[in-house]
């Protein structure tokens, strides 16, 4: 690897390491059981919305459910691959637009369960509706306004939100993605740092060809930190209207078709440094504190989607009949019909609970809002598929065609393409288990990292004694395991035993990791597969506490239904199944192996294994 290759990989990782944030302020339930710590405290007793904010959420939801059945028709966006001026001004006169301004500037101001609430509702019915409604207030513009913005800025764009002025995020670029270092957007002070010119190209923009306003993340100069230069991303609002901005292309997508998102170009667009949200240089942070919350949106969705082909599959199961049997008594659909209901069960334990926190404002949920979208998007992509499956051609036919022909038009096929984007948007699967792990690992690069790469003027001596007073106190008691009654009254023995086990896998889970980073040190980063195995471990572990948790919170309920038991039981053994499975796939020997044949195909030559068909056409990103 080149000097200049080492040079840009650490200046990405000091910015990366620089918008994190450093302190935990409050316990987090998955920072604990990633120390060995089973805090079943933290989530039993189950942490349910209070009753009267259950009850603005059942008439929002009830006002939206019939807005969205007299303006939308669902199947129409798909096939128009737009949603209606007529929906979308319904939406914003009766206020969806604003769910999470609040009041006294005009909008819901609802809270974090009710506006999560509201768009699984959304979700359930039309996803690329859910899709314009969370990118604008998830991670556009009201989000950041609220958490970082100023009196003024508040006051001035807060009531254009309210009122249906359509915002949007614009961080990823043609050649930048994950990887912010890169970004080459500018924002270059002018009139002695009083404006700033804004130049470069965004792409892949959700929202961005319709928005009135966006949150545009933007390289400003760098400054010198401990003689080293350090990049400066700064987020500014934006307003669409502004001379020199432009919408290049909108691009179309296998799904969510009714969006629009395209690629945005600005050339000396002037902001004035009263637009800049947060602080100068803390773009990255401002984005990534966002997110803790806006993530929540898509765990919602994947819950009211699970649910839905939970009344899909039930229907389908009890209508068809093969071999003499409805199929819903046929082992291999028993199968899946039992997985998807438990998974749905878990799905909606995380959401609710890590909603329910975030409303409270007493947790530190940025694992946890990662981890459930992390889980929520791969599960219900994984239940919709085997939806499709259940349904067999019922399922891969269109919801047009089926009610022309006279049956149910249920969307499934529709709904495999529509959640497929939530693997993807918000942090791909596979930079939600890089970012859980760094966040999981926190505890021991604070203190291994001092030794190993101690910062300037820090002390060898203090952080070898600091580790050393740390480890022989924590390391040893993930070996010790002290019989422990936990405190529940409802849930069945069977149940009871897994709590036991998540104590004590956690345990398990805290002394790999630290036996790995001990393994593989500054060269951990590259262990991508064995940190996603653990990343998987812990997921799994925080379903598992959530499920737990709500399971014995509904069964203590008066007319509980007893079932719950047997979904909960269902849902914790299949993944301790997969826990085992992961642990073995840790210490495996085949990442070699792997390693080998994908830099073959990278850069080797392929043709002799790619011959007899119709080769695809390539064009040169750089040059076309």
């Amino acid at each position: 690897m080149k000097i200049s290759d080492n040079l840009e990989k650490q200046a990405a990782l000091d910015l990366a390491e620089d918008s994190r944030e450093e302190e935990w302020k409050f316990e987090s339930f998955v920072g604990e059981l990633f120390k060995g710590n089973f805090r079943w405290d933290l989530v039993h007793p189950y942490r349910v919305q209070a009753e009267s904010d259950k009850t603005i959420g059942d008439k929002v939801c009830s006002e939206l459910e019939l807005v969205l059945k007299e303006h939308l028709d669902p199947d129409a966006v798909d096939k128009n691959e737009e949603v209606p001026k007529s929906a979308l001004d319904a939406l914003k006169k009766h206020g969806y637009f604003g769910m999470k301004i609040p009041k006294e500037y005009g909008g819901m101001g609802l809270s974090v369960v009710n506006y999560t609430r509201a768009m699984a509702l959304v979700g359930s019915y039309c996803g690329s509706t859910a899709v314009w409604l969370s990118a604008h207030q998830s991670i556009g513009v009201p989000q950041p306004l609220k958490m970082f913005g100023t009196k003024s800025q508040k006051e001035k764009y807060f009531p254009q939100l309210a009122k249906g002025a359509v915002s949007a995020f614009a961080l990823t670029e043609p050649d930048v993605g994950s990887d912010p270092a890169k970004m080459t957007t500018t924002a270059t002070p002018v009139d002695d740092g009083e404006n700033y010119l804004i130049n470069g190209d965004k792409l892949y923009i959700t929202n961005g060809p319709a928005a009135d306003l966006l949150i545009v993340m933007a390289m400003t100069p760098s400054i010198m930190v401990a003689g080293k230069e350090r990049k400066q991303i700064t987020a500014f609002i934006v307003p669409t209207d502004d001379p020199g901005f432009e919408v290049i292309h909108k691009c179309s997508f296998m799904g969510i078709r009714g969006i629009e998102n395209g690629w945005l170009r600005f050339t000396n667009v002037k902001v004035s440094k009263t637009d800049i949200i947060g602080d100068i240089g803390k773009g990255l942070k401002v984005a990534l504190a966002t997110l803790n919350t806006g993530r929540l949106t898509i765990p919602a969705i994947s819950t009211a989607s699970g649910k839905a082909c939970m009344v899909m599959v039930k229907h389908w199961a009890n209508e068809r009949v093969q071999w003499g049997n409805k199929i819903g008594e046929h082992q291999a659909v028993q199968i899946k019909l039992a997985k998807m209901a438990a998974d749905t069960f878990a799905m909606e334990s995380i959401s609710e609970l890590t909603a329910v926190w975030a409303d409270n404002e007493n947790a530190d949920i940025r694992l946890e809002a990662a981890m459930a979208k992390y889980f929520g998007s791969e599960v219900s992509c994984a239940i919709a598929d085997e939806t499709l499956q259940i349904r067999g051609g019922r399922g891969f036919e269109t919801a047009d065609s089926l009610r022309a022909r006279g049956e149910s038009p249920f969307p499934v096929e529709r709904m495999v393409r529509d959640l497929r984007i939530n693997r993807i948007i918000e942090g791909t699967s596979e930079i939600m288990q890089l970012f859980i792990a760094r966040e999981a690992m926190d505890v021991h690069i604070k203190f291994i990292m001092g030794i190993l790469s101690p910062k300037k003027g820090a002390s060898l001596l203090g952080a070898f004694w600091k580790a050393i007073k740390f480890y022989s106190f924590w390391y040893p008691k993930q070996w010790i395991r002290l019989p422990k009654l936990y405190n529940v009254s409802a849930l069945s023995r069977e149940n009871r035993c897994h709590l036991t086990y998540i104590s004590k896998t956690s345990k398990k889970l805290a002394r790999s990791l630290f036996h790995t980073m001990g393994k593989y040190q500054t060269k951990l980063e590259k262990e991508q597969m064995i940190l996603a195995k653990f990343v998987d471990i812990g997921t799994d572990l925080f379903a598992m506490s959530a499920s737990l948790a709500h399971a014995e919170y509904l069964l203590s309920q008066d007319n509980a239904d007893k079932n719950i038991q047997n979904v909960v039981n269902l849902f914790c053994t299949q993944a301790r199944h997969r826990i085992k499975s992961n642990f073995k796939l840790v210490s495996k020997k085949d990442r070699k192996l792997i390693k080998s044949v994908s830099e073959w195909l990278v850069d080797g030559d392929i043709s002799a294994r790619t011959q007899g068909i119709v080769q695809p056409e390539i064009v040169n990103q750089k040059n076309g």
